[in-house]
């Protein structure tokens, strides 16, 4: 999933946006809020980690605008002040969470995979399809009951059209999610996961639109076979 992360710190803005890409996120890292409203308004993110204290344009004006736009984006409020006012005061502007320096890593991660369940309807901490179980906490995949070994891009491939599910995927959409700023993506990346997939997990378990994209169906019952030529 890929995350905006808007902190000013560069020794604790480097540490966070590692951790967070260790844990499986491609991590856009922006030291100021008006960088933060720009990234915004030209990359789709599934979430941000908001620092309240920035230069230029303040955490709490981002999260104004964003708002006032009718995003739904979750966002993290990750910030030294923390009486009960400034708390009360960020998840009334907005904020899904809000979190206080210093913090443990580990909490901000399993905060964030909290975020992305609400935002997508799920509250089970596994995601399961059929004889398929995937737990995103511990990056692991079982196939009835058998562990699967994937790498971190088939991994989040997989997690990406699974918390997608019924929606279709458009190679592209699936790039953005995958590849933070600065990483080089090769032209058919994504056709080449799809493969490694659908030879460790099934060829039937995702599907291919020709000419749209792909797609993981909704109901563990619905229809599971490919349209058009497998990648």
């Amino acid at each position: 999933m890929r995350l905006l992360l808007v902190e000013d710190d560069a020794l604790l803005g480097e540490g966070i946006r590692a951790g967070l890409a260790q844990a499986g996120f491609a991590v856009d890292w922006v030291r100021d809020g008006e960088q933060a409203r720009a990234a915004l308004e030209s990359e789709p993110y599934a979430l941000m980690v908001l620092d309240l204290g920035l230069p230029r344009l303040s955490g709490e004006e981002v999260l104004r605008r964003l708002r006032g736009k009718n995003s739904s984006l979750p966002v993290l409020i990750l910030t030294a002040r923390d009486t009960v006012a400034d708390r009360v005061k960020g998840l009334d502007a907005g904020a899904d969470d809000y979190l206080v320096k210093p913090f443990d890593l580990d909490e901000l991660t399993a905060r964030l995979r909290a975020l992305l369940r609400r935002s997508g309807g799920r509250a089970a901490p596994l995601i399961t399809r059929g004889a398929l179980s995937v737990d995103p906490a511990a990056h692991a995949v079982a196939l009835d009951g058998r562990p699967v070994d994937l790498s971190p891009k088939e991994f989040a491939v997989l997690l990406h059209l699974l918390e997608n599910a019924g929606r279709v995927r458009s190679r592209e959409q699936l790039e953005q999610s995958l590849y933070a700023w600065g990483e080089e993506v090769e032209s058919n990346a994504v056709e080449v996961h799809i493969h490694h997939l659908r030879k460790k997990l099934g060829s039937e378990l995702i599907r291919t639109l020709r000419g749209v994209g792909y797609m993981i169906d909704k109901n563990e019952g619905g229809r599971m076979k490919d349209e058009g030529k497998p990648a």
